[in-house]
């Protein structure tokens, strides 16, 4: 877990799932993005999340895609694996399938459908209780733009006791509620940003990491901010982030996972297809995505090594 707990401190991608034009899994694409991002820096990945889909995915697919990356992941990366369904004798069945399948952590997503029942201290209780039996580490996962369902600080303190609770990604942009959740969390808790329009603030906050969709496009950007930060370069820092912070709203918040997997296909890896209702962006939305990654690249989109 300590070794773990090092890779918490860097640039995680959730990672997309590519499809291709009959939906099917693309297992040879996921292998060449795996393949590409794993030279650019980065501290490791987390599957089949929000990001990768995984509301769209059956349990065959979800962990044919565990499997099929930890097979491409070298042991240096950190490998965490998306999980939560909506009870919690459900999560803990998935959770024990995607350790078995090769996860060193899970990220646990909060529950939400029966919204109006679901209270701070339910929340805790759920974590608990998947911590109690999960095999591997896990991580808390506050989406609020998602889910509707926010853990609070005090919460995640609280559950940050547990000796297989060790860290949290919040995808908020709420930078003083993160703050708080890093100044009432012992030092060797993992407290993530998931927003990249906020990576430097929450930095500042005390942040000790980031688990970034835009980071898949432009991994070496969010990792180079990070360096600059850490290594007291403030103006350079603050300029980067500039650039980062509006392609990051418009491949998550504005054009989705379509938009995001646009950009990909852009900036040579390969996004593919999206399933059904999420839709790809039109052309009058492709041309603005380019713009904002010719803003924050400093030049054209250009297709990678080994790219097809």
């Amino acid at each position: 877990m300590e070794n773990l707990a090092s890779k918490l401190t860097g640039i995680l991608l959730p990672v997309v799932t590519p499809f291709d034009q009959q939906m099917k899994l693309d297992h040879q694409a996921m292998a060449q993005n795996l393949s590409l991002w794993k030279e650019t820096g980065i501290s490791g990945y987390v599957m089949v999340g929000s990001t990768g889909e995984r509301v769209h995915l059956d349990e065959s697919e979800y962990l044919q895609l565990i499997e099929t990356a930890r097979a491409a992941t070298p042991s240096e990366l950190a490998f965490i694996a998306g999980a939560g369904q909506q009870s919690t004798v459900g999560t803990i069945n998935e959770v024990k399938k995607a350790a078995h399948a090769g996860a060193d952590a899970v990220l646990v997503i909060t529950p939400y459908f029966y919204r109006t029942a679901i209270t701070q201290e339910t929340l805790a209780n759920y974590y608990r209780a998947v911590a109690d039996a999960a095999e591997v580490p896990v991580l808390l996962y506050s989406m609020p733009p998602l889910t509707g369902m926010k853990l609070e600080p005090e919460t995640i303190a609280g559950l940050s006791q547990h000796p297989n609770i060790i860290g949290v990604k919040d995808s908020s942009n709420d930078v003083a509620g993160f703050s708080k959740t890093v100044s009432l969390c012992p030092d060797d808790f993992a407290v993530l940003t998931g927003n990249g329009t906020v990576l430097l603030e929450a930095l500042r906050a005390g942040g000790t990491g980031a688990i970034l969709a835009v980071g898949c496009v432009v991994p070496e950007l969010c990792v180079e901010i990070l360096r600059a930060f850490r290594a007291g370069e403030v103006e350079h820092a603050e300029s980067l982030q500039a650039k980062l912070a509006p392609l990051a709203e418009a491949v998550t918040t504005r054009f989705g996972i379509g938009g995001l997997k646009a950009a990909l296909d852009l900036t040579g890896y390969r996004g593919g297809s999206v399933r059904a209702p999420l839709r790809a962006p039109d052309a009058a939305s492709l041309k603005e995505i380019e713009g904002l990654l010719y803003e924050a690249q400093g030049s054209a989109p250009q297709r990678r090594q080994g790219a097809k």
